[in-house]
């Protein structure tokens, strides 16, 4: 057997570990479903009547708020359950499963690519949900089946990336409390500075500049563009392409990490 074979029969039991966790937790599945549809449902009313305004309208580029909101909302649960993955290293460690995963024969790198794997999943189901409850609130893709499976991945992506920045956290900082107070500096100034929520167009020019480059922008805009107008192809092949480098850049991050660095 390869070494490559083992780290991925590795991540794979890490995997289902972790789902099964997320499966047998029905109080956590449950959230996952209410809160996209908190927000879809009293933002999206609140902000319903912006588009009433023809100059508004116009500026957001779809007569319907709640349409323009459905990709962000996605984007921002995709980011919640990503960034929030890390603090299961944490528990591990404390309740002494790190410490046997370390001295199992598998490489470090499993622990982190099963994690992530199982995050991804969770985050599809989440999107899958959302897509649901929009078309019961009558927005529908443009693209149709094959633009919602296009968005999955998407999420999917965003979320590994944002997941490997939080198990990169997560194997130097010890304490929950510690984690939860870097992840909310670091996603709520990235969620308000990016065109999840708002048209760039109304945004001040110095925080246009910061949406532009923004990961949740190149995550959101293709998304958009499934849900309102159709197939956009370059937009669509920028913004994947970019979200897998960003991918490829973390985990090789994350790799290291975890084979060089103390986890304990």
């Amino acid at each position: 057997m390869t070494a490559m074979t083992i780290g991925l029969k590795g991540a794979y039991y890490i995997f289902w570990r972790e789902i099964k966790r997320f499966t047998g937790q029905k109080m956590r599945i449950l959230m996952s479903v209410v809160q996209p549809v908190i927000w879809l449902v009293l933002m999206g009313s609140m902000m319903a009547r912006l588009t009433d305004n023809p100059v508004t309208a116009e500026m957001i580029g779809v007569d319907n708020y709640l349409a323009f909101m459905v990709p962000g909302v996605m984007m921002m649960s995709s980011l919640y359950t990503g960034v929030f993955g890390g603090i299961s290293i944490i528990w591990d460690r404390r309740m002494g499963f790190l410490i046997k995963l370390l001295s199992a024969p598998i490489p470090r790198y499993s622990i982190a690519l099963g994690k992530i794997s199982a995050l991804v999943l969770q985050t599809m189901f989440q999107a899958s949900v959302i897509a649901i409850l929009a078309a019961v609130m009558g927005i529908t893709f443009a693209t149709g089946l094959p633009g919602i499976l296009v968005t999955l991945f998407i999420c999917g992506l965003f979320a590994a990336i944002m997941s490997c920045i939080s198990l990169f956290l997560s194997a130097s900082i010890r304490t929950p409390e510690t984690l939860f107070s870097v992840i909310n500096f670091l996603t709520l100034p990235l969620v308000f500075s990016s065109s999840a929520l708002f048209p760039t167009a109304v945004m001040p020019d110095w925080i246009r500049v910061i949406a532009r480059f923004n990961p949740i922008s190149y995550a959101v805009t293709p998304v958009r563009d499934l849900v309102i107008s159709g197939w956009e192809w370059g937009t669509l092949a920028t913004g994947i392409w970019l979200l897998l480098l960003m991918f490829l850049i973390l985990f090789v991050l994350v790799y290291y990490r975890f084979e060089k660095g103390s986890l304990l």
